[in-house]
């Protein structure tokens, strides 16, 4: 996050996602470093889930960037509990950089389903009024997100490098939709 003087845009206000408008983020931006830490206070929010590839990572790696490292900090040193949300079953690739991050993980997330969902926001000490979610997918992130109740933040994808079910599935029709929402006035992009 930057600390410039310049004024940013307030984030869209949470609204109830009910119908195929649940496929919707609150808030798209083009990557984290956008989610700045006054937006998070003035939405109310005390615990941030971040999704692990193409969001908060390139696909398959752990390495971070310096920026990105500093946008964890910052969370951190303002009081945001965090976690990190991933599908991933087998790896332990969320265990081990939530443990550098010092931060709560739940591997095995099952997004959309919401028990994911549910089990790190009791980690965090939170509630669905008090958490936001930052991912890149609709289908898995902002879906599940919305059917938690918790405020959902949609970004690009780090690289186009990612899980062929993923790249050639799912990302055809998330482009479609997020062309309908943003026509139709429900996609917010800052």
């Amino acid at each position: 996050m930057s600390s410039e003087n310049h004024e940013r845009p307030n984030p869209p206000a949470r609204t109830a996602r009910h119908g195929w408008v649940k496929l919707c983020p609150h808030w798209s931006v083009n990557n984290i470093h956008d989610v700045h830490i006054n937006a998070l206070r003035e939405l109310g929010i005390a615990g941030v889930l971040l999704d692990l590839d193409n969001t908060l990572v390139r696909w398959h790696q752990e390495e971070m960037t310096a920026e990105t490292l500093a946008w964890i900090t910052e969370l951190q040193e303002a009081g945001m509990k965090l976690c990190i949300l991933s599908n991933s079953v087998l790896s332990t690739r969320s265990e081990r950089i939530a443990t550098r991050l010092g931060c709560f993980f739940v591997r095995s997330a099952r997004k959309p389903g919401i028990q994911g969902f549910r089990k790190a926001m009791e980690l965090m000490g939170t509630t669905p009024d008090t958490t936001l979610i930052v991912g890149d997918q609709m289908f898995t992130d902002i879906l599940g997100g919305n059917r938690s109740g918790v405020y959902t933040v949609m970004v690009k994808p780090l690289e186009k490098h990612e899980f062929a079910y993923t790249r050639y599935v799912s990302r055809p029709p998330e482009r479609v939709l997020l062309a309908m929402l943003r026509k139709r006035g429900h996609l917010k992009h800052l």
